[in-house]
């Protein structure tokens, strides 16, 4: 079922299935809760499984030119407060991962564990940086369809191209609905976001790394040399998979995350 919350003037979108232990879903750049429909379907046989559409991505407001990951992460936690849910295992897909780090710095205490989807705690490179003020100038410009379908096509494994075909198109579909105003929000907050590394290596909740062998926006062993993980975390490297491993594994990746979820309560 599809709800919302009213949050500093706008409002937060979300989905709300299955009965169990809450896990939560966050979306990455150009997406929106839909992109996680498949692979929360298959989680609600166990959990109450909760997709929330970020700030200015997806039905919910847009509240200014900079969503920062401590706005996204204040959101998520409001959420979590009207819902009555203390304490959540939440899972970030790119864009996501950083506001599950800015929520573990602002409420740990809101956390049972996180799982980074091909995601990391690294501030932007320059290269990162000046690639996201290259996209903002095109979409100020109205050409926001000259960036989304390369960035899309760019998350799957080049082998994966054909294969999720529907997917992609789905993806691109939804990027396209995407407000121009809102993904220079999340843009201008991702550039402006700190490096929560020393806090990911605190280990204060335990964590669920997965990254794509394939993945063509994160290395997994530049980012793996760069992070000291504590005895709390798992790392996972999917084989087959670019950004999208939840998409182009999905089996294995719901194993992954099912078996984490289940050590944590036992």
């Amino acid at each position: 079922m599809e709800y919302y919350i009213l949050y500093n003037g706008g409002k937060i979108y979300y989905t709300d299935s299955g009965r169990g232990e809450a896990i939560i879903l966050i979306h990455g750049y150009l997406e929106s809760s839909d992109i996680w429909q498949s692979f929360a379907g298959k989680l609600t046989s166990r959990y109450r499984v909760i997709s929330v559409d970020l700030p200015g991505h997806g039905r919910s407001t847009i509240y200014g030119e900079s969503h920062s990951m401590e706005l996204m992460a204040s959101a998520v936690n409001e959420l979590m407060a009207s819902l009555d849910i203390k304490k959540a295992f939440i899972t970030g897909h790119s864009l996501g991962g950083y506001v599950i780090l800015a929520l573990l710095e602002m409420f740990p205490d809101r956390l049972s564990g996180y799982c980074l989807f091909h995601s990391h705690p690294l501030d932007d490179t320059l290269e990162a940086r000046t690639k996201r003020e290259r996209e903002i100038l095109l979409v100020r410009a109205g050409k926001k369809f000259l960036m989304y379908p390369n960035n899309i096509s760019n998350m799957f494994a080049e082998e994966n191209l054909t294969k999720f075909a529907n997917e992609l198109k789905h993806l691109k579909d939804n990027a396209a609905r995407i407000p121009d105003a809102g993904i220079i929000a999340v843009l201008n907050g991702m550039m402006s976001r700190p490096s929560r590394v020393k806090l990911m290596e605190e280990g204060k909740v335990p964590c669920l790394w997965i990254l794509g062998k394939k993945d063509k926006y994160i290395s997994s062993d530049t980012v793996l040399s760069r992070v000291m993980l504590p005895p709390n975390a798992q790392v996972v490297l999917l084989e087959n998979s670019g950004h999208l491993g939840f998409i182009e594994e999905e089996d294995k990746s719901l194993e992954i995350l099912s078996n984490f979820v289940r050590g944590l309560e036992n």
